[in-house]
């Protein structure tokens, strides 16, 4: 290889949300969760990380990454084991094959872009890795299947195992102390249930109080209702979850996913001292799913809360007037209409008139406290792209 020859690879990774929540590590070091999830993956088009990967000889000899547009610090343990794993995966290429350059030996330089707001409770830090991981794994043409290296991108970040997938994603939390058997695997594709949409309540883009990490490790030293989750609770709505998911019933979706939300964050508040990642305008928002669900006599839309206060609605296209239509009465005059999803979306002033009794002090919370909505769905897993950062 010449000595400027500049080796290149891209990818974007999506956004997953979680319905039955990861919280809780059986192993810090490696991010090896107490329970099993399953997620949605989102699609790209609305919130994704797009990723390049390159390495050269020319370049200076440490790794850096840029993440938009800002120098981020590579030395942490859990990117350098991300580095390390995947290098360790190109040098058996290269031993075993004399002729290929031998990339493992150089320094890597990731230039990263997200489409939406860092560390805002948008799990950014699932489709950084995944985009990560997955870009490099193009980089040095690794043979690895994606549920080989969502055990890598697991050692980054916990829920970016399931980014690199797409569709209805498991993570099996696995038995195995060097967690060999913790990754990810596919449920169903999205085409299976392409119908599924998400309204996202960006309640605020500010950074959370208490980090992910953190809130899990007090949750699991001392919380009281954590053991019986953990070893109860989850693997149960596991299996109730796939098999909704299989029969594309939306009435068991919705209702295990509004459960286990509420599940996880009754264990954050078991915690000591609590953990408070709801806020007024989360809650105005459950009740205002509440409200649309009591108008329609059955469940149309199902909220969840991941480790923040944006609340994600999921519902089936077919009801889109009723819950995002909705929501657009409310607060339509905010950023994340515009385009043509967006505009696509009918306002149901009639059914907000109809909810205004039971829920009118949480619509005029939501009003308050809502800064843009995001539109989006199921979707595709990693896609490798000829757009290079670099």
């Amino acid at each position: 290889m010449s000595s400027s020859e500049v080796y290149t690879a891209s990818t974007t990774a999506p956004v997953n949300i979680a319905v039955i929540k990861y919280w809780g590590k059986r192993d810090p070091k490696l991010n090896l969760p107490t329970n099993s999830s399953l997620s949605v993956t989102l699609a790209q088009s609305d919130l994704r990380t797009h990723t390049t990967a390159s390495c050269s000889p020319s370049y200076p000899p440490q790794d850096s990454l840029l993440l938009n547009g800002s120098e981020q610090d590579v030395s942490g343990p859990r990117t350098q084991a991300c580095f390390r794993e995947l290098r360790a995966l190109r040098k058996q290429l290269e031993d075993a094959n004399p002729e290929l350059p031998k990339l493992s030996s150089l320094p890597l330089k990731i230039v990263s872009e997200n489409n939406f707001p860092t560390a805002a409770g948008l799990a950014s830090s699932a489709a950084g890795f995944a985009a990560l991981v997955r870009a490099i794994a193009n980089l040095y043409e690794l043979p690895s299947s994606p549920t080989d290296l969502s055990r890598i991108a697991r050692q980054g970040s916990g829920s970016a195992c399931r980014s690199l997938f797409g569709g209805y994603v498991g993570w099996e939390q696995g038995s195995a102390a060097d967690g060999s058997d913790s990754v990810a695997f596919q449920v169903a594709p999205a085409s299976h249930w392409p119908q599924m949409r998400a309204l996202i309540l960006v309640v605020s883009a500010a950074k959370k109080g208490v980090s992910s990490t953190t809130g899990m490790q007090t949750t699991v030293a001392t919380s009281s209702l954590f053991p019986a989750r953990a070893n109860e609770t989850v693997p149960r709505r596991m299996k109730e979850m796939i098999s909704a998911i299989e029969n594309r019933d939306f009435e068991a979706f919705g209702k295990l996913t509004m459960m286990d939300s509420n599940s996880f964050h009754a264990t954050c508040l078991d915690t000591y001292p609590p953990i408070f990642y709801l806020n007024d305008v989360s809650r105005a928002a459950i009740k205002v799913v509440e409200a649309i669900n009591k108008k329609a006599g059955r469940i149309v839309a199902a909220y969840t809360f991941d480790a923040g206060p944006n609340a994600v609605v999921y519902y089936l296209e077919e009801r889109e007037k009723e819950v995002a239509g909705l929501f657009k009465a409310v607060l339509g005059e905010k950023d994340g209409w515009q385009g043509e999803r967006g505009e696509r979306v009918q306002r149901d002033a009639e059914g907000l008139e109809h909810i205004r009794e039971e829920a009118g002090v949480a619509l005029e919370l939501l009003k308050e406290g809502v800064s843009r909505v995001i539109l989006t769905g199921v979707g595709e897993g990693p896609i490798k792209t000829d757009q290079h950062l670099i």
